[in-house]
């Protein structure tokens, strides 16, 4: 029940990628199969749409991410999905990682970090400003977001691949309906470790993939957005980190929509996608953080590492 819930949602977001507007392609650059990468003989990619006007030199990574299974979509038909975005300027790294069955969280993990070094590397030749990278997604895509967010390092400065001595830091985060803790469900005999072979790793990693225990006092801002009815993600997940957040004074917001489920349509997702877009406009085009609204919490800082 569990696998075909957030398969139908992942499979809803590939239909809403199916429509791609003839306008909307007229003014975005695409950029397809970008390779960041390579495993097992295989490329990873990524798709870049480039606004080919008003570009405000600022990027967003998309994690094309749903149970930690990744899927390759036409990349014409993704505009419509980032018009919010594109429409403000934004650059989109639509980033596609090594996929479930095949691939379990830690070897997922290593994936979107390469991500983040290759488009730091390249920043030039996609026209954003290294520093002013933000990361986004929803269920596993908003685990990996917050992952990114939580437990970035400077790179390797003696690593033999150029790629590696590159810093995975991005600027801001923005996870729909993410798991924050992955323990209960890691080595265990749930539902999710049966449905998820992405969950089938060493228990003893399950920390280490787990956002809410990774969060330092240096961790970028980050909006999380969640239904109060999610039943495959519970609400707790982005409520405790947002609480750890705010324990250690990382700039934070926690955005509840009432009566939704696990995934957003109609006007539930217009305004999480408005949100998003606020969150991106107001932590990546300016240098000081947001403020939070008067009538939200303030997530917190992670403790120094």
């Amino acid at each position: 029940m569990l696998k075909r819930l957030i398969i139908g949602v992942f499979g809803l977001w590939l239909t809403t990628l199916s429509v791609p507007s003839r306008a909307a392609d007229e003014a975005v650059e695409i950029i397809p199969d970008v390779v960041y990468g390579h495993k097992y003989g295989m490329a990873l990619t990524m798709d870049v749409l480039k606004p080919r006007e008003g570009a405000n030199g600022a990027g967003v990574l998309f994690m094309v991410s749903g149970g930690w299974f990744s899927a390759w979509a036409p990349p014409e038909n993704t505009v419509s999905w980032n018009s919010d975005l594109l429409d403000k300027g934004f650059t989109v790294f639509m980033v596609r990682h090594g996929s479930s069955p095949k691939f379990v969280i830690p070897e997922v993990i290593e994936d979107v970090r390469r991500s983040v070094r290759f488009i730091r590397a390249n920043a030039e030749r996609f026209g954003v400003d290294p520093e002013r990278l933000g990361v986004t997604g929803g269920s596993a895509g908003g685990h990996l977001s917050l992952i990114l967010g939580t437990t970035a390092d400077p790179g390797n400065p003696t690593a033999p691949d150029p790629i590696d001595r590159v810093s995975d830091r991005v600027a801001a985060v923005v996870a729909f309906y993410p798991p924050t803790d992955l323990r209960p469900w890691v080595g265990t005999d749930s539902e999710y470790n049966k449905n998820f072979p992405a969950l089938q790793f060493d228990p003893d990693k399950a920390k280490d993939c787990s956002p809410l225990l990774q969060v330092t006092s240096d961790d970028p801002p980050t909006l999380l957005i969640h239904g109060d009815k999610d039943e495959l993600v519970p609400l707790t997940h982005s409520e405790q980190i947002h609480r750890v957040f705010e324990e250690n004074k990382v700039v934070s917001r926690l955005m509840i929509i009432e009566g939704a489920a696990h995934g957003f349509s109609g006007d539930d997702a217009r305004r999480a996608s408005r949100a998003k877009v606020e969150w991106f406009m107001k932590t990546l085009l300016k240098h000081e953080p947001p403020a939070p609204p008067p009538t939200e919490k303030r997530a917190g800082q992670r403790p120094p590492r």
